[in-house]
């Protein structure tokens, strides 16, 4: 990048003018990130955010070609996939982009619970962080059920009956979700409307808001880096982060077209509400490790349902996961916290174990 006491050009007179290029330029040139052993971490919020534009510009493709309704929504993904060149190829991306954002989101999630970045003043960082992933389990959720085979259609009825249990609000919940009482061409059309208009709105408000905390206070150095004194190496963010962050999307572009050319999205069998639902349907893996623990449940404990009762651990782990940063008061002092961390790890083996479990058991209540 060309000092700032070089002579620009007439476009960049012009633009600088306009939006003000020589005030970016600054910023971009003052912000530094902090080098030490766990700086990998940083670069996958990041990949987050490139993994997400590419659910928006293939999204967006592939709206050119569906048609939201139950008489037409299979056969318009089938002709996108057989009839209009490379379509098969945009939907794959977007299918495996959309298993690696939430992949890389999970990720940088557990890498800030474990290296304490939601301490202050980075509290609502962290909340802005987990609504995000809120929204993308939401995304997933919703797409699921739009190109309407007969997977997505009895995954879906499956997961609204799971809401559905929740106590007090659970009947309202369902028919808010299904659009009745059954999953029909109504609940296609309401996830459609969630899922490109409802949920990008939100998106969008949440990830500015969390990219200009993010901007604000800087990246974290975790309080181990602290205590050592090995927390004041710095490098710029432009060029030599984003350079490598550049790499990393490079790097996951190559794998995603990878994965969609040699491992492509399958369509399926249209959806039909009058047969069986097919042996052994499953949720997508980022929902396998409740899926699997409602099945571990028993009928009913003290006297309530077990379905019941898992709902409201996952609503109760959930709260608590938000307001990490006010319940762990040792890490806001600059403390080590190891009941936190000890909580972090246990939590990550306990979704992959029960996800393994249910790609690799099937046990029946």
């Amino acid at each position: 990048m060309a000092s700032s006491g070089a002579p620009r050009g007439r476009l960049w007179t012009w633009l600088d003018e306009r939006i003000g290029l020589a005030d970016i330029e600054k910023l971009a040139r003052k912000k530094q990130i902090p080098v030490h052993r766990h700086s990998l971490w940083y670069y996958f919020g990041g990949m987050t955010l490139f993994l997400f534009v590419v659910q928006v510009a293939t999204g967006i493709l592939l709206l050119l070609y569906y048609r939201p309704s139950a008489e037409e929504a299979y056969e318009s993904v089938q002709f996108l996939m057989a009839e209009v060149q490379f379509g098969w190829l945009i939907r794959s991306i977007h299918a495996w982009s959309a298993n690696l954002m939430i992949f890389a989101l999970f990720v940088h999630m557990f890498s800030v619970l474990l290296l304490k970045a939601y301490r202050r003043p980075r509290e609502v960082t962290w909340f802005s962080g987990v609504g995000l992933l809120g929204l993308a389990l939401g995304f997933g959720f919703t797409g699921y059920l739009l190109p309407w085979n007969e997977l997505s259609y009895f995954a879906t009825k499956v997961g609204t009956e799971i809401t559905g249990a929740v106590p007090v609000a659970g009947a309202f919940l369902l028919r808010l979700l299904r659009g009745g009482d059954e999953v029909t061409g109504a609940t296609l059309t309401r996830f459609y409307g969630i899922h490109v208009a409802i949920l990008p709105a939100i998106t969008t408000a949440l990830l500015g808001l969390h990219l200009f905390l993010v901007q604000k206070h800087g990246m974290s150095v975790p309080p181990s880096v602290e205590r050592r004194g090995e927390g004041g190496r710095t490098t710029p963010f432009v060029p030599n982060f984003l350079l490598r962050d550049i790499v990393g999307w490079l790097s996951a572009l190559a794998v995603l077209a990878a994965l969609a050319a040699f491992l492509p999205t399958e369509l399926g069998k249209k959806a039909d509400p009058f047969t069986p639902a097919p042996v052994g349907i499953k949720p997508e893996w980022y929902f396998m490790f409740m899926f699997q623990t409602l099945k571990y449940l028993p009928a009913h404990i003290l006297g309530i349902e077990g379905e019941v009762v898992g709902i409201l651990g996952f609503g109760l782990g959930g709260v608590a996961l938000l307001l990490v940063p006010l319940l762990d008061r040792r890490a806001a002092r600059g403390e080590s916290s190891r009941l936190f961390s000890a909580a972090g790890i246990a939590l990550i083996l306990y979704m992959l174990l029960l996800t393994y479990l249910g790609y690799t058991v099937s046990p029946t209540k």
